[in-house]
């Protein structure tokens, strides 16, 4: 007997607005009746799933991951899907789904993660669609998904008993549209290979066991499993150079955003003086983000875009060079200069992985990031963490084997000397009523047609915009990408209001300066910015319209 479908009725929600990174809610609020699936129906009828297609579904193991996952079983049932591969225990870091995705070349897939974002009970959820390709729906479809929410008057579902999602296999049933597969793979074991077949592993082995120690953090996320397999199992890394690797509904408490205030326990690890280890990282709650960290030192996620892209050919899979690297408008701009050296191309896009995928398909970059701890390559079409990591560690073990030391502080400096430094920070307010962060940006925008020509101390206004970007590939336009005030100097003053958090606005505030002078290079970049931030706030008046004074987070 096979399983019925039903259609069941339901009302519309308005508030179903995909963000950069999909629709993000609080826990409670995806707990509302029909809420879920509501948005994945709307999915499924903006994308059309055709007859026999299979869809890939994983997430970050937070709160509600595993009943989600059941749902979103139940009704690609309905909605004609022939195959569910699910990562076992319902675990699949977001760049794991995209390779997943590309490799049994599924109809796309579900991500089940609030990315960074605290998760628990009383925690976030989110969930978004990637398309064929592994990257992330492009804008064209979360808009179609979001008319379609705003209409929606019903949803169709199999009534499907509970998966065993914990056992790797395959279950098949019988449904009206046919037969239907749910197949549960091991969450790690693709991606390890992928890993394995872009690095030198040999290299980095004979790195890690030279007395070079080192020291990952999973911040309780999803990359747990991954670190223990990769870097202890394969690599021969000791059990205790990594740290938090049990996945957590709720993380521990914590919060999974690799940077330098809530990685505190690293940071303290990596800061200790000469009893820390010479190489430290962590990654976020699904595994596309990382922090890079010296003995001592801290690597800001644009240099490190930077110094992969001028360091490309050691690494096996790009050996024969990059076609070309995208940053997103926020990053600074360290690696323009060194595309400039190598002669290739550069594209500057507005935040968000989706905007680098077209860049990638039609093969004009190899190697893309954000500022916001996301880099990637073309291998998937997601950020990824654990790559950046490998990344890293493969450049320190060439380093080693040509000169016998390894030292991120050190590669950085010779990076500066040769290219010169763009200091960089980024001040991040958090949390602010949606209305007073509305009042700064308007503040702001409202000073345009008189501030260039303005002089703040050397600082001198050349011109103001709203980031704007067409898609060379596909022609589509994305306009309010973030509020730019540009010195004739080089240096900028960026703002933006954050798409990723789900209380309140995130105001974020992008300062960068460019440094020549290698006698400079040593300085905290607070310290190096300052009249930049005081510039920042005299613009903005944000403490006036807020009442914060300082940042929640700096990085």
């Amino acid at each position: 007997m096979s399983m019925q479908i039903h259609s069941i009725f339901t009302q519309a929600f308005n508030d179903q607005k995909p963000g950069t990174s999909g629709l993000r809610k609080k826990v409670k609020w995806f707990q509302q009746p029909n809420y879920l699936e509501n948005f994945v129906q709307s999915i499924f009828d903006t994308v059309a799933v055709p007859a026999g297609a299979s869809l890939t579904v994983g997430g970050d193991g937070r709160y509600y991951n595993r009943h989600a996952i059941q749902i979103i079983i139940r009704m690609a049932a309905a909605n004609g899907f022939s195959r569910v591969i699910v990562g076992q225990g319902g675990i699949l870091s977001t760049p794991a789904v995209s390779h997943i995705i590309r490799q049994y070349k599924t109809f796309g897939g579900m991500i089940l993660s609030a990315s960074h974002n605290p998760g628990g009970i009383d925690g976030d959820f989110g969930i978004k669609y990637n398309i064929q390709n592994g990257g992330s729906a492009p804008e064209k479809i979360t808009e179609a998904v979001y008319a379609k929410s705003k209409t929606i008057t019903q949803y169709r579902v199999a009534d499907l008993t509970e998966v065993d999602i914990d056992t790797i296999g395959e279950s098949s049933f019988e449904t009206a549209n046919g037969a239907f597969t749910v197949q549960v793979i091991d969450a790690v074991e693709d991606y390890a290979n992928l890993m394995e077949s872009l690095f030198d592993f040999p290299a980095i082995k004979t790195l890690l066991n030279s007395g070079f120690s080192m020291k990952f953090d999973a911040m309780h996320a999803v990359t747990g499993p991954y670190a223990r397999e990769i870097f202890v199992n394969r690599l021969g890394a000791p059990e205790n150079s990594i740290m938090n690797c049990v996945p957590s509904e709720d993380f521990a408490g914590g919060h999974p955003d690799p940077n330098l205030t809530y990685a505190e326990d690293l940071v303290k690890i990596m800061f200790a003086g000469e009893s820390a280890p010479d190489f430290g990282a962590a990654s976020d709650g699904d595994g596309d983000r990382n922090m890079i960290l010296g003995k001592n030192f801290f690597v800001t996620p644009s240099d490190s875009l930077a110094v992969l892209a001028a360091n490309a050919t050691l690494i096996p899979a790009y050996a024969n060079g990059i076609a070309g690297v995208a940053r997103s408008m926020p990053t600074s701009g360290a690696v323009d200069r060194v595309a400039q050296q190598l002669n290739i191309p550069c594209y500057e896009t507005p935040t968000g992985w989706k905007f680098f995928g077209n860049l990638m398909d039609a093969g004009k970059v190899t190697l893309c990031g954000e500022e916001s701890f996301g880099t990637s390559s073309n291998h998937v079409r997601e950020k990824d963490g654990l790559w950046a990591v490998l990344f890293w560690l493969n450049i320190l073990a060439r380093h080693y084997q040509s000169s016998g030391t390894a030292s991120v502080q050190e590669i950085l400096m010779k990076h500066w000397a040769t290219y010169g430094r763009n200091v960089y920070s980024r001040h991040d307010f958090e949390g602010i009523p949606i209305e007073a962060a509305n009042n700064v940006m308007q503040h702001i925008k409202a000073q345009f047609s008189s501030l260039p020509g303005q002089s703040f101390g050397d600082y001198v206004v050349k011109t103001c915009d709203d980031f704007s970007y067409h898609d060379s590939i596909d022609g589509s336009v994305s306009h309010n990408q973030g509020t730019r005030i540009l010195f004739e100097d080089g240096s900028r003053i960026v703002f933006r209001l954050s798409g990723t958090g789900t209380e309140g606005a995130t105001l974020r505030i992008y300062l960068e300066a460019f440094e020549p002078d290698t006698t400079q290079h040593h300085l905290d970049a607070q310290e190096a910015l300052a009249k930049l931030i005081e510039i920042a706030g005299q613009l903005s008046l944000l403490t006036e319209k807020t009442g914060r004074f300082t940042p929640t987070v700096i990085t």
